[in-house]
């Protein structure tokens, strides 16, 4: 197994390795008291794109640990973020399955969020992320939005989602449900693709080769990390375990039983 050096910030996932839905899991405090007390920065990287940086925040207080804004970066914030930077209209017309999460970055960055499907004004967007208040009527609308020519986003493509409970439905069985309405696949914006580390490298001011990312599942976080050219520790916490290692062509660099053995690692 590698060493544990020329580590200089970290890329963190949350659910099944923070915690399992509104659970802490062991060892939380002592790991982020180690990361302040080595001034080690991170960005806390999550596909989750329900909640907004506030309410992550706000969560991890409840939880007893502090993070700041900047220290939180959700794939709705990634897509926003990207979809800012290409070459669309002004004011482009999103119409979005997600929780509010989602729909605050991308006001943010300047879209119309619309509710529903009217034939004469389309949407430009059909941006989906993780809702739970989904309904059929969202659905419909859509999948009209798709067939009249939106160009199709999603957040995430994440299957399940760890909670407390076990694992439970995530935004990837959403988009099935459209794509096989509509023959028309999404264009991913959070991991395994590389955009999201990208924006979190960046943030951090760090380079590749000295970054490492945390997470549970092989198929978004490992995978991701081995897309972006930065290490990875894969924790078994989560969605993936030991026996997944055996059918895939990439490895994570590390592979941990939990957080606490990685405030070991880096302590």
């Amino acid at each position: 197994m590698q060493s544990f050096t020329n580590i200089h910030a970290l890329i963190i996932d949350m659910d099944g390795v923070l915690w399992e839905g509104n659970r802490a899991l062991p060892g939380l405090k002592a790991f982020f008291q180690l990361l302040r007390k080595k001034s080690l920065p991170f960005v806390l990287a999550t596909n989750n794109a329900s909640l907004t940086q506030e309410q992550y925040v706000s969560k991890l207080k409840k939880m007893g640990i502090v993070v700041s804004l900047k220290e939180i970066l959700t794939s709705s914030m990634a897509t926003a973020h990207y979809l800012a930077e290409q070459p669309i209209s002004n004011s482009p017309r999103a119409f979005v399955i997600g929780e509010e999460g989602l729909r605050q970055p991308l006001t943010h960055q300047g879209f119309i969020l619309i509710d529903s499907f009217d034939a004469d004004t389309p949407a430009d967007f059909v941006i989906c992320g993780l809702d739970r208040n989904l309904t059929w009527d969202k659905l419909a609308d859509a999948s009209l939005h798709l067939h009249s020519g939106a160009k199709f986003i999603a957040t995430n493509a994440d299957n399940s989602l760890p909670t407390e409970r076990g694992p439970v439905v995530g935004n990837g069985a959403i988009l099935a449900a459209l794509q096989a309405t509509t023959s028309v696949s999404p264009i991913i914006m959070g991991k395994p693709e590389p955009i999201m580390y990208r924006q979190a490298i960046k943030a951090l001011g760090v380079t590749p080769e000295n970054t490492i990312a945390i997470g549970d599942r092989l198929n978004t976080d490992i995978l991701g990390a081995v897309n972006t050219g930065i290490r990875s520790i894969m924790v078994l916490t989560g969605i993936s375990n030991e026996n997944d290692l055996k059918s895939i062509d990439y490895q994570p660099t590390w592979v941990l039983p939990d957080i606490r053995a990685i405030t070991k690692a880096l302590t």
